[in-house]
């Protein structure tokens, strides 16, 4: 499971270190990709290929569903960490997720998440005040 915090810089090739223990998890090639929120989601190769089974199965008629996909996948770009452990963020994706020099990697159970330092301080901040109405809300999700 990809879980934990940790803040890295990227350099001025555009390569963020990924710690061990989540390259461990994340296996290779993993792809990267814009996420929601304006972070980037890195999903490791069974993962991405579930997904990529579940976009393909969406409904092509459904405008939503083309610009998810579309979104989604125009952005995805595989990626395998060099011999430091560093993976190339392509200037696009650090552009949408407005990484500059300081960024932030999450793990969320089946995905890393990359953000920009300041817009990840600035959301624990905003859903830290929610956090426990949140709880109550998903409750009857069995959690």
């Amino acid at each position: 499971m990809l879980i934990g915090e940790y803040r890295h810089t990227v350099d001025d090739k555009g390569r963020l270190f990924v710690p061990a223990k989540l390259r461990d998890e994340l296996g290779e090639p993993l792809v990267i990709t814009r996420g929601l929120d304006q972070c980037l989601f890195v999903f490791p190769p069974g993962e991405w290929s579930s997904l990529e089974a579940k976009l393909r199965a969406l409904p092509l008629a459904q405008s939503s569903a083309r610009a998810f996909v579309r979104m989604l996948l125009s952005g995805a770009s595989e990626c395998v960490p060099d011999k430091q452990g560093r993976i190339l963020l392509p200037q696009t994706l650090r552009e949408y997720a407005g990484i500059d020099r300081e960024a932030v990697l999450i793990g969320v159970g089946n995905r890393v998440e990359i953000w920009a330092a300041e817009r990840w301080t600035r959301y624990v901040e905003e859903a830290s005040e929610a956090y426990s109405q949140i709880a109550e809300q998903i409750v009857d999700l069995g959690i």
